[in-house]
């Protein structure tokens, strides 16, 4: 990187914190380096890049409660934590929320993460457009909890949030959310709209955290597939969520079938099909390794969103050699993203597109376009 690509952190804490690793490089300098790094990845630099504003983008944060307060790992530290009062790349929502934890819950028993003692872990905060929620982290083994519960309790009297949760945690995980958990004010779902359809998520749950890209990764998956003949096709919905692919691509198809295996995003998806009357559209409850069990109508098309790990070989294999018109791999991680590439080798990229979901770090979004060879 040439000295004329620095450029000025918009944040106090850089270089501190262990957060972010890129605001000191010129915005159009991450996003060069970024395609780089898939091009290698998928073995082609024509990627379309699709961007958006580098700051106040995140709409999930999770602050760990320390001795100062309320923040954020300290760079290569998992035991120091730097003071946080607000947050450059989260939304302003969220930072006015951070800002109302960290007053309510001032000198509250933290827990230390080297001796593994207090109660209050972490605030999990969330304001998704036209909705919040903030879940507190509790260490359940602490001897206060019920203290700690019944100030959180004092809080929700109070807080804007629209929703509040209780979350609990063992005391030898890092963990930030689980099943075990109450409400406190509100409910536990969260809402967010993509192509004009209301989609509900978990609080507990995985959701993307910059809402104006997520936006752009449908509307390009919506645009891929449109340009086959699928109205007498089938849809799978690999590692399907809450269905949003599903969901908002299912006119576009004859069937469509969500498969995932975690429950609660599940009943979630259950509740959108019903909410978008998406009456062609199935759930599974079912880890993606036994796809294989799987009956999916010819002709196929497929959507994959993977977590960070990647694909499990198991389904690999099985999707190596499914016979499918085309596949849409949404990946998060490049690494994995070339690793499975190099099994899925009966197919060949069309496309590939990077959407910069998580600026100023090296994190990206990639949408690859698989045809059979």
């Amino acid at each position: 990187m040439k000295a004329t690509d620095r450029t000025e952190p918009l944040c106090p804490y850089f270089g501190r914190c262990g957060g972010c690793a890129h605001q000191d490089r010129a915005y159009e300098d991450q996003l060069e380096s970024k395609k780089t790094i898939l091009g290698e990845a998928i073995g082609t630099d024509d990627i379309q890049v699709f961007s958006d504003q580098p700051y106040h983008y995140r709409n999930r944060m999770d602050f760990a409660f320390h001795s100062q307060g309320l923040g954020l790992r300290e760079k290569g530290a998992f035991d120091r934590f730097v003071d946080i009062e607000s947050c450059a790349i989260s939304n302003p929502e969220l930072n006015a929320l951070l800002t109302e934890v960290r007053e309510f819950f001032k000198g509250v028993f933290y827990f230390d993460v080297r001796r593994r003692f207090g109660a209050f872990c972490y605030a999990v905060i969330r304001t998704p457009p036209g909705d919040s929620s903030i879940s507190i982290v509790l260490n359940q083994k602490d001897k206060r909890l019920d203290r700690a519960v019944a100030r959180i309790r004092e809080y929700g009297e109070v807080t804007t949030a629209r929703n509040l949760i209780v979350t609990y945690v063992p005391h030898n995980r890092n963990v930030s959310i689980s099943d075990e958990y109450e409400v406190v004010k509100g409910g536990d779902m969260l809402s967010a709209e993509y192509l004009g359809r209301r989609l509900i998520f978990p609080v507990q749950g995985f959701f993307q955290v910059n809402q104006t890209m997520a936006a752009q990764v449908h509307t390009y998956i919506a645009e891929t597939v449109q340009k086959y003949e699928t109205k007498q096709a089938h849809l799978l919905d690999l590692y399907g969520g809450v269905g949003a692919f599903a969901i908002l691509n299912a006119p576009s198809f004859r069937g469509v079938t969500i498969l995932e295996n975690y429950e609660p995003a599940i009943r979630a998806a259950e509740q959108n099909i019903a909410s978008n009357a998406a009456s062609n559209v199935e759930t599974l409850c079912r880890d993606a390794r036994h796809l294989a069990q799987v009956e999916l109508p010819q002709p196929l098309f497929i959507v994959l969103d993977p977590p960070r790990s990647g694909i499990h070989p198991k389904t690999l294999k099985h999707l190596s050699q499914l016979d499918c018109n085309a596949l849409l791999y949404v990946s998060c991680n490049p690494k994995h993203l070339r690793h499975d590439l190099s099994e899925l080798d009966r197919f060949q990229v069309k496309s590939a597109a990077l959407f910069d979901m998580f600026p100023q770090t090296p994190h990206m979004e990639s949408v690859v376009e698989l045809i059979p060879r």
